[in-house]
């Protein structure tokens, strides 16, 4: 039997396809992503380094890339674009060769051990889309550099030791979804300016230090257009929950217990169309809750337990204790 001979056409797509591979292949990583990747090696400890073999991050030859590191070829160079480096008991502080990855789009080194501050020389990440830190022994103040991450979505800080004020240059990343902060050590209000981020969909600050009132965050019309979890438990906030809480039309959990808030919950918040979860509990509220609540189509859980709430005045759902925020939920 005759075999048909290939086309033209076919030839030139398989010697297309032998030089594309030809390239990706014989492209080198830029020396500066080699020299970082060693510096962290350096830095990092024997846990990471066993993993770490060969002389390029992004694989020589017969020898993978290093765990936890993802190249992309970009022109003749490969360059690093993802370490996700997390839960391998990492000690010491925070490496800043980090900073000297300029292409990274991921930064994952969550759940280990890393101390000191987050270096101001972040800001230099500019393609960073998803920055995760939670569960470390991190400090100090967050570094003002870290709202020139524009690219930044998914911002997450919680568990550890921050302390200061949460800088307003937060305000300056356009597409933050995901805002992370819980369990650490600020202090201050929440700066307001916040509410301008137009895709925030979930912002956590509960078991803070923070003061201030829920009215000054939410005080600027159109504000957190896209906000669906507010989480400001645990802190020291004052005064009442305003009516103009219902035009955060978005929202579907605020989580206000264990403050220092008071005065009648308006009938307004009742209005919001998708709140699912509202807790108001431990906290100084008087006076009776409007029956539009307990009428809502969707809400499922609100607890009232530790206020001054007139007799009367029933939760909605079975109280269990509220587990923390876990950040995976949001991860992508």
């Amino acid at each position: 039997m005759k075999m048909a001979r290939p086309s033209s056409s076919s030839l030139i797509l398989l010697f297309l396809i032998s030089s594309l591979l030809l390239h990706l292949s014989s492209a080198k990583t830029l020396k500066r992503d080699v020299k970082a990747l060693n510096e962290i090696k350096a830095s990092l400890g024997w846990r990471v380094v066993y993993a770490w073999i060969g002389d390029d991050p992004c694989g020589d030859g017969d020898l993978k890339p290093w765990s936890g590191v993802t190249c992309t070829t970009e022109g003749d160079y490969r360059v690093v674009t993802e370490l996700e480096v997390y839960a391998v008991s990492i000690v010491g502080p925070f490496p800043v060769a980090v900073t000297n990855l300029l292409d990274l789009t991921r930064l994952d080194l969550h759940n280990n051990k890393l101390t000191g501050p987050i270096p101001p020389e972040i800001g230099r990440l500019k393609h960073l889309k998803i920055l995760n830190l939670r569960w470390n022994k991190l400090q100090d103040v967050l570094p003002p550099e870290i709202g020139e991450l524009k690219s930044l979505t998914h911002l997450y800080l919680s568990f550890n030791n921050f302390k200061g004020e949460i800088p307003k240059e937060l305000a300056n990343l356009p597409e933050l979804r995901y805002l992370h902060l819980h369990e650490n050590r600020f202090s201050g209000h929440i700066p307001p300016e916040l509410g301008t981020l137009k895709n925030l969909r979930h912002l956590d600050v509960g078991n803070n230090h923070l003061v201030g009132t829920l009215r000054e965050l939410i005080r600027n019309e159109g504000c957190f257009p896209a906000l669906r979890n507010l989480y400001l438990n645990n802190n020291y906030l004052t005064g009442g929950v305003p009516a103009q809480t219902a035009e955060l039309t978005n929202l579907e959990i605020l989580h206000l217990s264990y403050n220092k808030m008071s005065g009648v919950i308006p009938s307004e918040v009742a209005q919001i169309p998708r709140l699912t979860y509202l807790y108001l509990d431990h906290n100084q509220f008087t006076g009776k809750i409007a029956n539009t609540f307990y009428k809502h189509p969707f809400l499922k859980e609100m607890y009232v337990e530790g206020n001054a709430f007139k007799s009367g005045v029933k939760p909605i759902g079975v109280h269990k204790v509220l587990e923390l925020s876990f950040d995976t939920e949001f991860l992508v």
